[in-house]
């Protein structure tokens, strides 16, 4: 059993090991004597290790999977959701204690983490809710013929999921795929496998069966191991844009169901017109909220004609914002260098630095980059067209709308983008134009809200549909068609 997290504040807090979860036990790999560290961002240091499965692991933990299904699709679908009724009252009761552990393992601050929390509870939620949305519907299509549709599980699915978001971005996958009367085997980021252990805890305390939901921890071979493996049908990934790109040609290739979610470079429009606070905080928030390590981070700024007055805000808006209290650090170590180096190539190419957090201090040690803006930024720099996953906001000037939206189109990215006016007409033109799954109108973070889903378009989505809501309940099930006769009828025609 895993305990509870006993964390209660920043201060460094070291926790259980991360190993595998197969048919409900907590596992060594079988054969791998590989591990890692967990590094706590904020302090720098390791709070536990993680244990590398590989694929004797997948192996094990899908042939666990595969005998539990047959029972686990048995059970009235109500019965299945029942389940997350459970696990919502239990996410409430422990919402602190996961809130920590998420802060102390990815670096988002309390109020971060615990926001990421309560959306997880909120995907449980849509769990909850199938058993009144699943009903496919029924008709008599012609004299005493009728069709009707009813939604089966695949089987064995997999996840693979992000450090980003330990709990957050499982939740956007569990629920549907557990509901839907499957069976799954979950790889977390090894950066980040702890909170995902406390979930696998609270399930089985929710009443869920042994080997219905499994963990198998591990990196490039396990998730290559997913993809091959012939008994798992469908699967899930959030990752980067060369990753998700390569392991959907993988899933697919070997006769797998797949949609894997890539990366960004989400453009804010702002237009002369913008409202001054709005935009000010709501750019502020989408930059450098948890550290610029989302893919709905805003990543370029859009400034149409005048609006130095808007930008000016915004910096002032950002130098008040507080490493360690306000905004957590990055990641690795790795990535607060990659994310300077991007800084200081911009620098050397010409952009302007309005707001420079290079070389902040959270305290504690730790990985930290302060919010950065810079402006002057050329679409062909770095700064300007790859994902830098970190607090920096690269400013381009366009003379007019159309250039903006032009700019915002030949991005390969397709994730989201953002509009700040104050003119439905000037809203209403770019929402109807950008390249974007995900839209916004004032919204620097157009994350859709249940029961509407998750995903970009073009080179940040591969495969067809939404992660979420209804669209991820349709990719985790397959329809069955049933046609009905129970007597010939008097006008009979070609059906009858």
């Amino acid at each position: 059993m895993i305990a509870p997290f006993k964390a209660t504040s920043y201060a460094f807090t070291p926790f259980d090991t991360a190993r595998n979860f197969i048919a409900g036990e907590w596992c060594d790999p079988l054969t791998s004597k590989a591990s890692q560290d967990v590094i706590n961002p904020r302090h720098g240091k390791s709070m536990a290790k993680v244990l590398m499965g590989g694929r004797d692991d997948v192996d094990a933990a899908v042939t666990a999977a595969r005998a539990a299904f047959n029972d686990w699709r048995r059970v009235p679908i109500r019965d299945r959701a029942h389940v997350f009724y459970k696990l919502r009252e239990l996410m409430h009761k422990n919402i602190d204690e996961l809130a920590w552990l998420v802060s102390h393992e990815n670096g988002k601050t309390f109020g971060e983490s615990k926001a990421e929390v309560e959306k997880s509870i909120e995907c449980a939620e849509y769990g909850c809710s199938l058993p009144n949305l699943a009903e496919g519907g029924g008709l008599e299509v012609s004299r005493g013929v009728t069709c009707e549709v009813v939604y089966e599980p695949l089987g064995v699915v997999a996840g693979v999921v992000p450090f980003n978001f330990p709990i957050m971005v499982p939740f956007w996958m569990i629920p549907q795929a557990l509901v839907g009367g499957n069976t799954f085997v979950l790889k977390p980021s090894e950066r980040v496998p702890l909170t995902t252990l406390r979930l696998a805890e609270l399930l089985r305390e929710a009443g869920l069966p042994k080997g219905v939901f499994n963990i198998v921890q591990g990196g490039k071979e396990v998730v290559e191991a997913l993809c091959d493996h012939e008994h798992i049908k469908a699967f899930g990934f959030v990752g980067s844009t060369k990753v998700a790109k390569a392991v959907y040609g993988r899933a697919s290739t070997a006769g797998k169901r797949a949609l894997c979610l890539g990366g960004a470079k989400n453009h804010l429009i702002v237009v002369p017109d913008a409202d001054v606070a709005v935009t000010a905080d709501n750019v502020v928030a989408s930059f450098m909220g948890c550290a610029g390590q989302r893919c709905m981070a805003a990543s370029v700024l859009v400034a149409v004609g005048n609006v130095d007055h808007i930008i000016s805000a915004v910096v002032e808006r950002a130098a008040k914002i507080s490493t360690g209290t306000d905004m957590g650090p990055v990641t690795t170590e790795a990535a607060q260098q990659r994310i300077v180096a991007y800084i200081d190539g911009a620098e050397k190419l010409g952009a302007k630095v309005l707001l420079d957090g290079r070389g902040a201090d959270g305290g504690a040690g730790g990985y930290w980059v302060g919010p950065t803006i810079l402006d002057q930024v050329d679409p062909s720099m770095p700064a300007g067209c790859e994902e830098i996953f970190g607090p920096v906001l690269s400013i381009v000037r366009v003379p007019n709308l159309e250039r903006a939206i032009e700019l915002e189109n030949a991005s390969p990215y397709g994730n989201a983008a953002c509009i700040y006016t104050t003119s439905g007409d000037v809203a209403r033109r770019v929402m109807g134009a950008v390249e974007a799954g995900m839209c916004g109108v004032n919204v620097g973070v157009p994350v859709p809200r249940e029961p509407y889903g998750f995903g970009g378009w073009n080179d940040s989505a591969f495969g067809a549909g939404n992660i979420t809501g209804w669209d991820g309940y349709r990719f985790w099930t397959r329809q069955r068609k049933i046609t009905t006769k129970w007597s010939l009828q008097k006008d009979q025609n070609w059906m009858s």
